[in-house]
């Protein structure tokens, strides 16, 4: 149909001519309401936005000789962030003479590993990255 053409059927209907897909040959027009058009696509992306999952990788630094009050303390944080449903990276940090000792590190490792089985999981298993142990949990779905 001829340009012209349309847009007089357009105004007659009292609708517009919208153009849908300028890079086909020849060029495809719409004929409808322009304003509802662009409300009804704010709507589904609105939708699309509120269905999307977000999360936050939230960090929990420990020390090989962190006492047990601290370390429940900090575990029932760590328990918190993953019931909120975000992602937990755990450090144990050495500093000095500690590196020799790694094995207190790893105990910590282990015993997190233990306590948070109901509500996460291990995405990442400990890992030595510099004079830092790394372990990385996740939520349960």
């Amino acid at each position: 149909m001829a340009t012209r053409d349309a847009l007089g059927l357009a105004q007659e209907k009292g609708y517009d001519l919208v153009e849908v897909s300028p890079q086909a040959k020849p060029p495809v027009c719409k004929i409808m309401d322009y304003g509802k058009y662009k409300y009804e696509l704010s709507k589904k992306a609105k939708d699309a936005k509120k269905k999307q999952r977000f999360w936050q990788l939230k960090e929990m630094r420990f020390r090989p000789k962190t006492e047990d009050h601290d370390y429940t303390f900090k575990m029932r944080h760590i328990r918190e962030f993953l019931s909120q449903g975000n992602k937990v990276k755990v450090l144990v940090a050495f500093r000095g003479r500690e590196m020799s000792h790694k094995e207190f590190g790893q105990k910590i490792m282990e015993r997190l590993q233990s306590d948070l089985t109901d509500v996460g999981t291990v995405e990442q298993k400990p890992k030595m990255e510099g004079r830092t142990l790394t372990m990385t949990f996740m939520p349960k779905a």
